[in-house]
């Protein structure tokens, strides 16, 4: 079963969230309240995940370190703020689940989650799919939302950052992981640390281009799930226009289904903004050609595809835009892995190793779904589960 499978069944089953299987949808991925663990903990990445299992850690008073190799934190969650009036997502965007993914991530019940989202209006909203005119849920867009004047980085900046970010050290490449002695030891470019625990929430991509080399050799099936997993490139774009002439999304054809995606869609819809910003989402062999253009072809040949499209109301209307190529970003070289990819390699991906090395990250799952900020979310829950 792929991930586009699963999801599609939970949405004819009227399950929202997929969670261990189809017959376990009603099952909650709330922490374990108590742990028997004493140690100290090491997470590589301060993603997503990286962040959640910090977080979940420091609530239970475990001693636990972040290791960043960039600069900041927020992985793939990485926004703009100075390109309009609200956060245009460079990276993650929408909200797949339902809100309820926000409680389980904050964990304290004490703790009201202001996040504003909205869903799409299936009664006035339409999509163009080829030429002719759809729903949005002909295009996948049923349960998913938009965050109105905030995204998934603001989410982790506001709850979850601000009682670890003491815990995160910055600039830290990691070089070798070795697990061979009770303690492990992790070295970086210019440091060493030990720990009792590791989290490796890298980018899969990362692993296959041999970032980090493992003491012993990770075993046999877990090399193989991460050499051969199809991790899609990843571009995005936005544009914006003097007036709105597009619907809230417009689909095209990528043959195989399997090679990519490529949607241009509103990403001022529900924002409290009067600027219009069309945004290009693009992954797999979709991302061909933008990837390879210079600025200034890539918007040329944007309008001009959009010109094709809604007689040539883009050009006339063109203001500014921006882009982002994920393929160059030095810690994701990605975007994320193929949602017709095989669940049982996802499976592998999210097992840990040991009981000393464990794995979280969009696609370090139990194989149900992958490559979105909640299955990061949850993954980094039930490693954190698994090891206190």
């Amino acid at each position: 079963m792929t991930r586009q499978e699963f999801i599609k069944m939970c949405s004819l089953l009227g399950i929202s969230i997929p969670f261990q299987s189809v017959l376990a949808a009603c099952k909650s991925n709330n922490i374990n309240s108590e742990t028997t663990f004493e140690g100290k903990v090491l997470i590589i990445g301060a993603g997503a995940a990286g962040l959640t299992a910090g977080y979940l850690l420091n609530q239970k008073g475990i001693e636990f370190q972040i290791l960043e190799a960039s600069s900041v934190y927020g992985g793939r969650m990485k926004i703009n703020t100075e390109f309009v009036d609200f956060p245009i997502p460079l990276g993650a965007e929408w909200l797949h689940v339902e809100r309820g993914i926000f409680d389980e991530i904050i964990n304290n019940s004490s703790v009201q989650n202001t996040i504003e989202t909205t869903p799409y209006d299936p009664d006035n909203d339409y999509a163009l799919f080829e030429g002719q005119q759809v729903s949005l849920g002909d295009l996948g867009f049923d349960i998913d939302q938009k965050f109105i004047n905030a995204s998934w980085y603001d989410f982790f900046a506001q709850y979850i950052v601000p009682s670890i970010q003491d815990k995160i050290i910055f600039n830290q490449l990691v070089d070798t992981i070795n697990y061979s002695d009770e303690n492990i030891l992790v070295t970086t470019e210019n440091e060493e640390f030990t720990a009792d625990k590791v989290i490796i929430t890298t980018p899969v991509k990362l692993l296959q281009n041999g970032l980090i080399s493992f003491t012993p050799q990770l075993p046999e099936n877990k090399l193989n799930a991460i050499n051969n997993v199809t991790v899609w490139d990843g571009f995005k774009a936005f544009i914006e226009f003097s007036e709105k002439f597009y619907p809230a999304a417009v689909g095209f054809n990528i043959i195989p289904e399997s090679a990519g995606q490529k949607l241009y869609y509103d990403a001022s819809y529900g924002q409290n903004s009067d600027r219009h910003i069309l945004g290009l989402f693009t992954v797999g062999t979709g991302t061909l050609p933008y990837r390879n253009l210079s600025d200034s072809e890539l918007i040329d040949y944007m309008l001009e595809e959009l010109d094709g499209i809604f007689n040539n109301q883009a050009s006339s209307n063109y203001i500014k835009h921006i882009s982002q190529n994920w393929n160059n970003e030095p810690f994701a070289k990605g975007a994320y892995v193929s949602d017709q990819e095989d669940w049982r390699r996802i499976r592998t991906l999210g097992e840990s190793v040991d009981n000393k090395l464990f794995f979280a990250g969009t696609v370090y799952t139990t194989g149900e779904d992958w490559s979105s900020v909640h299955t990061a979310a949850r993954s980094a829950i039930r490693t954190i589960n698994e090891i206190t």
